[in-house]
C-alpha cells in the first residue's frame, strides 16, 4: 500500500506491506479558512475577553510585536499586515521582535522570507539575542526561583503584542501564547533554568498536557509578570493553511485555541505498536535534527517498549547548533542515560540545547532502535544522532520487520508531531 509522508517541502510516497500496517494515525480533517484576511480583521475587532486592538492602541507611543522565527510555520506576513493596519493609525513607533529564544539570529534574506518584502522595507525588525545582556532587563524571579530576563525592546514598549502558532508541544503541552515570551524573548539565564531537568523531568512536561505542567506554569507566570496587552494566535491544517484565528487576552484566547486544536491533534489509540513510522511534519519543522527530536518524542508515545521507531526527516540544515552537537557528544561519551541526566542537572554543566538531548533520552529508553531516512545529514553528523541511517523508508521497514518478527504491526503517523497519540486507558 502507498502512504504519503510529510518530508521537507514535499510529500514522500512510500510503499508498505499492507498486511503489516496496523493503522495510519491521522487527525480529523481540520477545516481551513477560505478568507483568512477577513477572519483576521474580524478577530482583531471582536477579540476574546479583550477590547478591540484599535481601542487598546489609542494613546500608545510605541508598540512591540513579537513574532516566531523561521522554525515555525506561522503566517507572519498575514498576521503582521492586519495588526499593522490597525496600529499605524494610532502608534507612532512600531518594532517587530523575532522570538529566537536561543536559536541563532536570522539574516536579512531569512527575515524577508519570514515577513515579506513590504514589511521588511518599512518597519523596524529586530532579532532577539538571549546572550546579549545589554539588551535584557531583569524583572524578578518566578516562585520556583527562575530569574526573569526579558528583551528590553519589549519591556520598554507601552503596547505589547504576541503572535504565534498553537500546536502540540513536547514540553509545554501546547505552543503559542505565553511561549512567545519564554523562551521566545527571554535571556540565557532564564532559559537555562526553564529548559532544565528541574522542569523537564516531570511526567507532566509532555505533549498536550497543560494542567500541572511545570513548563506551562512557569511560562505563564513569566508572561503575566512582564505583561501582555494582546495576542494573535493561529491554528493551521496539514497543508499549513490557516484554520482558526484566536485574538485577545493572553490566557483566554490561548485556551480557546488549545481547545480547538486538541480536537484535531490528539488522536485516541487502543494499543501501542511494535514499529512506528513517523515524520517531523515536513518543512520548516524538519529542517534539522534538533527539531526532529519532536517527531521522535511524539512517535515514541505509540511505541511498545523495545520496539523500533522509523522517522523520515529532511534535515536540510543538518544537525542543528554546535551546542546541540556538543550535548550529543557528551551523551555519547557518558554512555548512560541516567548518568547523563544527573550530569546536566548540575547548573555548572548547563549547555544550550541540552534539553533536546534530554528529550531524546526519553525516546532512547523506549525504542530499541531508531532508523532514520534523511537527505540533509552528512555522515560525520549522523554518528551523533543515536539513529541508524537507512537508504529508504521501505528498507527501514523491511529491516525492522526482520528484527521484530513477521507478526509485528506498523503504525504510520504521516504528520509526525502534529498528531499526538493518546493511549486509551492511559499509558
Amino acid at each position: 500500500m502507498k502512504v504519503s509522508l510529510l518530508y521537507g517541502r514535499r510529500k514522500l510516497s512510500v510503499d508498505l506491506p499492507e498486511e503489516r500496517v496496523g493503522g495510519i494515525l491521522e487527525k480529523r480533517e481540520m477545516p481551513y479558512l477560505d478568507d483568512p484576511w477577513s477572519a483576521l480583521m474580524r478577530s482583531l475587532k471582536n477579540p476574546i475577553a479583550s477590547p478591540p486592538l484599535e481601542e487598546i492602541s489609542k494613546g500608545r507611543k510605541n508598540a512591540c510585536i513579537v513574532i516566531s522565527d523561521n522554525t515555525r510555520p506561522v503566517p507572519n506576513e498575514l498576521l503582521l499586515k492586519g495588526i499593522l493596519e490597525i496600529l499605524k493609525k494610532n502608534v507612532p513607533r512600531i518594532k517587530i521582535l523575532i522570538a529566537n529564544g536561543l536559536h541563532k539570529e536570522l539574516n536579512e534574506d531569512q527575515i524577508k522570507e519570514l515577513v515579506g518584502e513590504d514589511i521588511f522595507e518599512n518597519f523596524e525588525i529586530l532579532n532577539h539575542n538571549a546572550l546579549k545582556n545589554e539588551e535584557l532587563a531583569y524583572i524578578g524571579d518566578t516562585p520556583r526561583g527562575i530569574p526573569i530576563y526579558i528583551n528590553k525592546n519589549y519591556i520598554e514598549s507601552d503596547l505589547r503584542i504576541l503572535t504565534g502558532l498553537v500546536e502540540p508541544h513536547f514540553m509545554a503541552g501546547y505552543s503559542g501564547g505565553r511561549k512567545s515570551i519564554c523562551p521566545g524573548i527571554s535571556g540565557y539565564e532564564t532559559v537555562k533554568f526553564f529548559h532544565s531537568p528541574m522542569l523537564l523531568e516531570s511526567p507532566k512536561a509532555d505533549n498536550c498536557v497543560v494542567e500541572g505542567n511545570p513548563v506551562h506554569e512557569e511560562a505563564t507566570y513569566i508572561a503575566r509578570k512582564v505583561g501582555v496587552d494582546f495576542i494573535v494566535n493561529v491554528a493551521i491544517d496539514s497543508e499549513k493553511r490557516v484554520s482558526g484565528i484566536f485574538a485577545g487576552d493572553l490566557e483566554k484566547a490561548w485556551y480557546e485555541a488549545v481547545k480547538y486544536v486538541s480536537k484535531y491533534s490528539e488522536v485516541p489509540l487502543s494499543e501501542k505498536y511494535d514499529i512506528v513510522l513517523t515524520t517531523n511534519g515536513g518543512y520548516p519543522l524538519d529542517r534539522n535534527y534538533y527539531q526532529t527530536v519532536k517527531g521522535l518524542v511524539a512517535g515514541a508515545r505509540a511505541l511498545k517498549k523495545g520496539g523500533i521507531l522509523i522517522i523520515a526527516a529532511e534535515c536540510i540544515d543538518g544537525l542543528g547548533s554546535e551546542y546541540f552537537k556538543k550535548s550529543l557528544q557528551i551523551l555519547k561519551e557518558i554512555g548512560d542515560y541516567d548518568r547523563y541526566i544527573d550530569y546536566i542537572s548540575k547548573p555548572e554543566n548547563f549547555l544550550v540545547d541540552q534539553w533536546e538531548v534530554e528529550e531524546l533520552v526519553k525516546v532512547l529508553k523506549v525504542a530499541s532502535k531508531i532508523f532514520m531516512f534523511s537527505d540533509g545529514l552528512n555522515r560525520e553528523d549522523w554518528k551523533y544522532t543515536f539513529t541508524e541511517r537507512i537508504e529508504s523508508v521501505e528498507k527501514g521497514v523491511e529491516k525492522a520487520l526482520e528484527i521484530v518478527g513477521e507478526r509485528a504491526k506498523i503504525l504510520v503517523i504521516p504528520e509526525g508531531p502534529y498528531i499526538i497519540p493518546r493511549i486509551e486507558g492511559g499509558e
